[in-house]
């Protein structure tokens, strides 16, 4: 892919993402300018909003767990939810055509990607591992987490996440490490 192409087509894809946000009808923007000379096909332009949006949510999940490292399941479905706000219109493609496939070729992908997904959420929740069988199962329990916390809340900044203001309290200067080595062990 030359260097032309390869931004014609990143140009292309943020204008499908922002129509589809717009629309949020769940249907491919195939009618977009570029569209038809950047993707092969409804599945070609498919594939690409489904790794836009794992990328966003991998992303979205490293920075709930960055603040919120021992609530997992949470984090997890915060970040999910976190990113169905920012990519609302590619959410209601990937599931829209998860559900209704055009062709056994998509549908193969929209099984695949879906499992993928679910594996990510059930990993990154410390709930299966990364070969672990029974991932895809749990994934989905929190997938539908994520999906009520979608539609009930905006959404929600990571460091905003598990902040509970009644538990602000201000920040103490460090003591020497032998000092901090010292509070630990009597707590």
């Amino acid at each position: 892919m030359t260097w032309k192409a390869y931004h014609s087509r990143g140009e292309t894809l943020r204008a499908v993402i922002a129509a589809s946000a717009v629309r949020r009808d769940g249907l491919l923007p195939m009618d977009v300018d570029g569209v038809t000379e950047t993707f092969a096909d409804e599945l070609d332009l498919l594939g690409a909003l489904t790794l836009k949006w794992h990328t966003r949510l991998a992303g979205q999940i490293e920075a709930m767990l960055a603040h919120q490292p021992m609530n997992l399941d949470e984090a997890v479905a915060i970040a999910w939810s976190n990113t169905a706000h920012l990519l609302p219109g590619v959410r209601l493609i990937l599931d829209h055509y998860r559900d209704e496939p055009t062709s056994d070729a998509m549908a193969r992908a929209m099984r695949a990607a879906t499992a993928k997904e679910r594996h990510l959420l059930a990993v990154n929740a410390g709930r299966a591992s990364i070969s672990g069988e029974g991932a895809r199962r749990v994934g989905a329990v929190l997938e539908e987490r994520a999906r009520e916390l979608h539609r009930e809340l905006p959404p929600i900044a990571p460091d905003a996440a598990f902040a509970d203001p009644a538990d602000a309290v201000e920040p103490q200067p460090r003591g020497s490490l032998l000092e901090r080595l010292r509070a630990f062990v009597a707590a």
